[in-house]
């Protein structure tokens, strides 16, 4: 297939560092790889405002996958271009069954650039500009979801994560697909969404083959991205099962591991031998 075409990238965990910044040596292999021609993509669980808040530093400021992909959007003009929702019912259905099994669970939602939580969600402490967002609605979570949702956020203080995930797939069923970026809630979109299925379609639409794809991750979320691309790089610090699937495991978002690859695929003029 040649040269590469595209540089999809996880945030949390991966590009970004343990304390949410980015190195200059990163940023500059980010610039190397956009001079070259290359399209770099945020691939994100984030939701856009949160890309948007880290396009200054990332350099990241064209079009980006948001949600787990359950949207895609413009991070320079702020406008939401294709999002896949989880219908109203589904959510609706989901948030009642959870709350009949697991006194004390609570919830937020995201729906397009719109966000808002239930009084008993605990907004995270990273989040404080949450509190005071305009944009932030403070309803029951039912009447939160009546135009359907782009992710809908369980959360459960006294529920160790890998249990909550447990039941909250069991109840999604077929309705909805869960996963998780490292935090300690579960995120529920609709069935099928993944960071996959967006990426497939946005190069789909441009000629991009997955061989023409790298894709760098750390999270079971990013698994299914990670599988498609032509080539799937897990940092050191990811999750057992990214390092265990993925094509190749860098150095660590602390050690510059995306800027290590890239560094080394400029040298063979991003036209790598498994592309």
């Amino acid at each position: 297939m040649g040269a590469l075409r595209l540089v999809a990238l996880d945030l949390d965990g991966t590009l970004l560092r343990t304390d949410g910044s980015i190195s200059a040596r990163t940023r500059g292999a980010l610039a190397m790889a956009e001079a070259a021609g290359l399209t770099l993509m945020s691939v994100t669980a984030r939701p856009p405002r949160r890309v948007r808040q880290v396009a200054a530093h990332t350099g990241l400021r064209g079009t980006a996958i948001c949600s787990n992909g359950g949207l895609v959007y413009d991070v320079t003009t702020d406008a939401v271009l294709r999002q896949n929702l989880l219908s109203a019912a589904a959510a609706s259905a989901l948030i009642e069954s959870l709350r009949a099994a697991v006194p004390g669970v609570a919830f937020a939602i995201e729906a397009g650039i719109q966000y808002g939580c239930e009084r008993g969600y605990v907004i995270p402490g990273e989040h404080p500009n949450d509190r005071d967002d305009p944009r932030m609605r403070r309803d029951d979570a039912v009447a939160l979801c009546r135009e359907g949702v782009t992710k809908l956020i369980v959360q459960h203080a006294g529920w160790p994560l890998e249990e909550l995930l447990h039941i909250t797939r069991a109840h999604a069923g077929a309705l909805a697909s869960v996963t998780h970026s490292g935090s300690n809630f579960a995120e529920v979109a609709a069935a099928g969404v993944t960071k996959a299925l967006a990426l497939e379609a946005y190069c789909a639409e441009r000629g991009i083959a997955a061989a023409q794809v790298i894709a760098f991750g750390d999270m079971p979320n990013d698994l299914p991205m990670l599988g498609w691309a032509g080539r799937g790089v897990a940092v050191a610090n990811a999750h057992p099962d990214v390092l265990a699937a993925a094509d190749e495991v860098t150095s660590s978002n602390d050690q510059d591991g995306v800027a290590l690859v890239l560094e080394r695929l400029a040298r063979l003029g991003f036209a790598p031998s498994w592309s």
